[in-house]
């Protein structure tokens, strides 16, 4: 970083501070989850599964490509086999844009976390960490929009 020596300094001493200690203040959570009993991670998994399964379905009853995931709770799919505009574009960012309006339900276009954005165009991706009724309400929306 080149600028006026104050500036320097403060940028590295924040850097520091977020490089040694950035996760400090989540380690009081982190113990209080290991103290946890295996029976509450056995059913947290089994609940996010059975919600990215609920979303899945409705993605795929939508015309979706889906990609289902087994260590997130987002839901990468392709959009281009839903056959509009936007979707045979490739454009996930005008598509996310779009679906609000389209759908009531949001999506991140996945673009955004590839170095080359045509690469990731055509992807976008759904969060499962809902409420099931939400996830449910969500896959109808998308297939009342988007199947054929």
């Amino acid at each position: 970083m080149t600028a006026a020596p104050a500036l320097v300094s403060a940028v590295r001493a924040a850097k520091q501070y977020l490089t040694y200690v950035a996760s400090g203040p989540f380690q009081y959570a982190v113990a209080e989850a290991l103290a946890l009993p295996d029976s509450y991670f056995d059913a947290f998994r089994a609940d996010m599964r059975a919600k990215r399964d609920v979303l899945a379905a409705g993605l795929t009853a939508a015309g979706f490509e889906v990609y289902r995931t087994a260590g997130t709770y987002f839901i990468t799919t392709d959009i281009r086999p839903l056959g509009t505009t936007l979707s045979k574009e490739g454009d996930g960012f005008a598509f996310c844009r779009a679906l609000p309006e389209r759908a009531g339900v949001v999506a991140i276009p996945n673009a955004v976390f590839y170095d080359h954005k045509g690469t990731g165009a055509p992807y976008v991706r759904f969060a499962f960490c809902k409420r099931t009724e939400v996830l449910a309400d969500a896959a109808e929306r998308l297939r009342a929009a988007f199947a054929h």
